[in-house]
């Protein structure tokens, strides 16, 4: 109960009004599309030179737990999510919203990330030691296989069809071979300049998600209607308290998957959040509503993606390994000042790591208060009529893919990749599993080549990736996750047919 002992120095006045800073600056950095939480940390990192270590990390370390739970606003509201750990929110979100429900979605997505949230830092406060170790076990051929359970869910998520849902996760499988190989050097599928250096994945994610809407915007023109874009209903906090907590396997689910991808390093709450996701669809009694704006496929993702925060410290504070690319950043917080973590960091400067972490749980209760405060104001994005949102999406798009690198190639590839996507939604693909697949390519391909080579030194390739309980394990859920998912489609097909049948039978009599 060390952590109680310096709970203190969270409430002295600067401490406590640099948390309230960076929980507030990080919902609206979260809410701005392309801001990624790594981009927000990394932007507030030189403001922290004149701090104290402990102010400093309270200030990003707030800053990275509210901006993954404001990413929520953008993905619920426009579709757009204000970071790749949003992603799987805009599946539901999104919907709820265009039903009038956008205010509830809110509400229910700060909830569920705050209890994820807390979940995810006793567990930094707790199992640090222990998990440090467990996450340790992940090698090479593991973390292949956990890429390519990643892809297997691809399968499940497009809610058309498995077939189109797996072909999207391809493509995004071959956009992640574009640029040079990290490893061997070799240059692949170079046809531009604006991709000599690879698909950045935040210009990626603008595109595949805000040009088809903004598209989709224009295309109504300045019609009458207008205003009447969404109508957005009042919906009492009260109300969802009652409803998170009623959807407690969605929770749960949600909780511990983003607490045990969080724990392994380089996964990030991109994965977390569509895993639980995926998980929930499967687990649910009421499956065949995900997808049309069921507060279970929100609940699952937000509380997956801010349990993963705590958890993806553990490494970071006990081995210097980061366990996530916010981690990384966090890591050059600490090193500016002089700080080197590891197994003695708690021994040495045990002030600067418990404040930290006891920030952390103070912010996870004030990025879910100031998070439901902003709900019932955030709702009124939705009436601003199609013309003026398209015209400022677009400009948010344009801005938030060139800030990444300051570069106007990314532009170009955040618009020819929405662009190409608008065409792909007419056909019934999904920009979820590409993204996915975008994402989880450098991790599949990069783990393989480190694992072939191990193998080929050692044991060899076979025996290397197809033996050892947690390779098997692994290979097992990636069996099951596959013959789930076609079994699913397989009976909605039977189901379809005979109500069909029926219709027909009925419609003669």
């Amino acid at each position: 109960m060390e952590f109680l002992y310096y709970m203190d120095d969270v409430f002295t006045p600067i401490n406590f009004g640099l948390l309230l800073l960076g929980t507030i600056g990080g919902l609206i950095l979260g809410a701005t599309p392309g801001l990624s939480p790594t981009m927000a940390v990394a932007l507030l990192i030189p403001f922290t030179f004149k701090l104290e270590p402990q102010q400093g990390l309270i200030l990003l370390g707030a800053a990275y737990t509210s901006t993954v739970a404001g990413g929520a606003v953008s993905a619920i509201l426009l579709k757009i999510p204000g970071a790749p750990a949003n992603i799987a929110t805009t599946l539901d979100g999104h919907t709820m919203a265009t039903k009038g429900e956008g205010a509830k979605a809110l509400q229910l997505s700060f909830i569920a990330s705050a209890i994820g949230g807390l979940f995810g830092v006793f567990l930094l406060i707790f199992l640090t030691p222990v998990l440090a170790q467990w996450a340790l076990a992940f090698g090479p051929s593991h973390l292949f296989w956990l890429a390519i359970l990643g892809v297997t869910v691809i399968g499940t998520l497009d809610s058309s069809s498995v077939v189109k849902g797996l072909l999207s996760g391809c493509i995004g499988l071959w956009l992640a071979t574009i640029g040079f190989d990290d490893i061997m050097g070799a240059q692949r599928f170079i046809f531009h300049p604006a991709v000599s250096g690879g698909i950045n994945v935040i210009p990626a994610l603008i595109g595949l998600f805000a040009i088809p809407q903004v598209i989709t915007m224009l295309t109504k023109g300045r019609r009458n209607d207008d205003a009447e874009v969404i109508s957005v209903k009042k919906h009492p906090i009260r109300l969802a308290f009652v409803e998170v907590f009623k959807r407690k396997t969605a929770l749960a689910i949600g909780t511990i998957t983003g607490s045990i991808i969080g724990l392994i390093p380089g996964v990030g709450g991109q994965i977390a959040g569509l895993v639980a996701y995926d998980q929930s669809k499967k687990f649910s009694k009421e499956s065949d509503k995900f997808g049309t704006g069921h507060s279970e496929g929100v609940i699952a993702a937000e509380s997956a993606n801010n349990a993963m925060v705590g958890p993806s410290l553990v490494p970071l504070l006990t081995l210097s390994i980061p366990g996530s690319p916010t981690a990384a950043v966090l890591l050059g917080g600490l090193l500016i000042h002089g700080i080197f973590p590891g197994p003695d960091l708690f021994m040495n400067y045990p002030q600067v790591a418990w404040t930290f972490i006891d920030s952390m749980l103070i912010g996870q209760l004030l990025m879910c208060i100031f998070g439901l405060y902003i709900a019932g104001l955030a709702a009124s994005v939705a009436r601003v009529p199609h013309a003026v949102m398209a015209a400022i999406v677009l400009g948010l798009a344009v801005f938030g893919s060139y800030s990444v690198q300051n570069s106007m190639g990314d532009v170009y590839v955040m618009a020819t990749l929405g662009l190409g996507m608008y065409f792909l939604e007419r056909f019934g693909f999904s920009a979820a599993p590409l993204v996915l697949g975008l994402i989880l390519g450098p991790i599949a391909e990069a783990n393989f080549i480190q694992g072939s080579m191990i193998a080929n030194a050692t044991v060899g390739k076979a025996t290397y990736f197809f033996t050892g309980w947690l390779n098997w394990l692994l290979i097992l859920i990636v069996s099951a996750s596959i013959a789930y998912s076609v079994w699913m489609e397989i009976m909605a097909r039977r189901y379809t047919t005979k109500d069909d049948a029926v219709a027909k039978e009925e419609a003669l009599s």
